[in-house]
């Protein structure tokens, strides 16, 4: 819910018309809601951000942001971290934060694979369990190398054909050759 970030930018003087949000994550540079919001701006205008990562959580992509907004006489501003761009002290706390931001997000990173590793050394796969059985998927195979169409196999069986065609392809099954 943006429901706190949207009542700290509303009562900091943000009209609630020139809000914008992105559905996809922060770490993402094709985010629709940041180009419209971007797009929208003008000189003299200043981008206001509730929270430095909810622009961009790379220091790359959020230095481009910024220098772009600066080239384009646009002032950035920082809620929760009190930064403003047009002065030397706002630029070296954009600076700073953003290398943070960067170095937090590569450890969250870093954890998440050092538990996904650990997980797997303990048998357990990530991942949405399949929807076929190693069982179910034996008769199906055998139905279809003795002949049987994948619609048939798909009514017989009950599984949605894309589930089906998925299932087939990730082990690497091709139909028998016609004579």
């Amino acid at each position: 819910t943006v429901d706190l970030r949207r009542d700290a930018l509303v009562a900091t003087g943000v009209d609630h018309r020139h809000l914008h949000t992105d559905k996809a994550s922060g770490a993402r540079d094709d985010r629709p809601g940041l180009k419209a919001c971007l797009d929208y701006l003008n000189a003299g205008d200043t981008l206001i951000v509730w929270k430095l990562d909810r622009l961009g959580r790379s220091l790359p992509h959020l230095l481009t942001i910024v220098t772009d907004l600066k080239a384009r006489g646009i002032a950035f501003r920082s809620l929760t971290e009190q930064m403003d761009t047009t002065t030397p002290h706002g630029e070296l706390l954009f600076s700073l934060f953003g290398a943070l931001a960067q170095y937090e997000r590569a450890l969250t990173r870093e954890r998440v694979m050092a538990g996904l590793a650990a997980a797997k050394r303990r048998g357990r796969q990530g991942g949405r369990p399949p929807m076929i059985d190693a069982e179910t998927l034996e008769r199906i195979t055998a139905a279809l190398d003795g002949g049987a169409s994948k619609a048939s196999v798909c009514r017989t069986f009950k599984v949605p054909r894309s589930t089906l065609l998925g299932t087939l392809a990730r082990i690497g099954w091709t139909a028998p050759a016609k004579v």
